[in-house]
């Protein structure tokens, strides 16, 4: 038992220990490099410029470097392949084998999404900042990048179908486990799809790396009660990596998470409630839109914004996502910041009691 709270403990602090050390590496680089937009402002889904995010962001986006995500995958790299590294060289040592958390059966599918993801992020953000300074000229397009997410999500809900077996979505036990056979693979495709929709709240200083760090800490709770030690470590790890970004992207940031770190989060998310789901013995999909609240309400307001828009001709938020919308009416952003911070926790709390003692 306690080797088991070593191993998920230990990679959170070398996690955090790695990002804190990498970061002015990286840093030094992204400010000689000017990765930065060399535009400040973006155009709302319907091509028309977002005056109102424009007026609040105009002297926020220019100056500051963007590829700060790097810092969490990166870290998150470095820790989970040492600790492999030294359970191969090392393997006659008993405790640096049990420490060894790369595992085919609960941690290889996240960690290589994690890459894949951040991946697929750095290029769009190498792109975007070496393009011609306008919104996303410079980047990949969306269709390029939810195309990846869909080949990802339908790679990953075949693996889940075929090799590990997996066709029932997890319920509390007074309903039993619900069986939706090769339904599986659209349903992973679909949450991971909406999950990534919600990478978006990675728009004020802080905000995106308080939610996600509770999202990830949640869930390695529940991996561990589930007895998925390597996952649960997994996800400790990514927790550990995601505050050490978040040191430096409290106000004013050294650098924005951007799209290798959004896309890069948001697809080992919904990964992770798959893995903590039937396969673990536990309710991790259903149970996600609690976990992931802020992620939910994000992405919901830019949905309601864009249908309000088309059928009632009028917006229901002065601007989407709505944590711009409390910007516009007024709030400092670290009043928003700190306010979804607690909405996090509280929620992420409640999902991991419900995830425990069931619905």
């Amino acid at each position: 038992m306690i080797i088991d709270f070593v191993k998920i403990i230990l990679p959170a602090v070398l996690a955090f220990g790695v990002g804190i050390i990498l970061t002015p590496f990286l840093t030094y680089y992204l400010y000689r490099y000017k990765a930065w937009k060399k535009k400040a402002g973006k155009n709302a889904l319907d091509g028309k410029e977002a005056a109102i995010f424009n007026e609040l962001h105009k002297e926020k986006e220019v100056g500051t470097p963007r590829m700060g995500g790097i810092i969490i995958w990166l870290s998150s790299a470095v820790v989970i392949l040492s600790l492999w590294l030294l359970a191969i060289i090392f393997h006659e040592n008993e405790t640096l084998t049990k420490l060894d958390f790369l595992s085919r059966d609960q941690t290889w599918i996240p960690f290589a999404a994690l890459i894949f993801g951040a991946l697929i992020g750095l290029s769009d953000d190498i792109l975007e900042v070496t393009g011609e300074g306008k919104y996303m000229a410079g980047g990949l397009s969306f269709r390029k990048r939810i195309t990846a997410v869909i080949l990802l999500g339908f790679g990953c809900g075949m693996w889940f179908y075929q090799q590990l077996e997996v066709t029932t979505l997890g319920m509390p036990s007074v309903v039993g486990d619900l069986e939706i056979g090769w339904l599986i693979v659209p349903l992973f495709i679909l949450v991971m799809v909406s999950v990534y929709s919600s990478g978006v709240i990675d728009g004020i200083d802080g905000l995106a790396g308080g939610v996600f760090a509770t999202i990830f800490a949640s869930y390695s709770i529940i991996a561990f009660y589930l007895d998925q030690i390597n996952l649960a470590a997994f996800c400790a790890m990514v927790t550990g990596a995601v505050l050490a970004f978040l040191w430096f992207n409290i106000p004013p940031a050294r650098f924005y998470m951007s799209e290798t770190g959004t896309m890069a989060l948001t697809v080992v998310v919904a990964i992770v409630a798959f893995m903590t789901d039937s396969l673990g013995g536990g309710y991790g999909v259903i149970i996600l839109p609690i976990i992931a609240f802020p992620l939910v309400i994000t992405s919901s307001s830019v949905i309601i914004q864009i249908l309000s828009k088309k059928f009632r001709g009028k917006k229901v938020f002065k601007v989407a996502p709505v944590h711009h919308h409390f910007e516009a009416i007024g709030w400092p952003p670290y009043k928003v910041v700190m306010r979804f911070w607690v909405i996090s926790v509280v929620f992420a709390m409640v999902g991991i009691i419900l995830g425990i003692i069931g619905i």
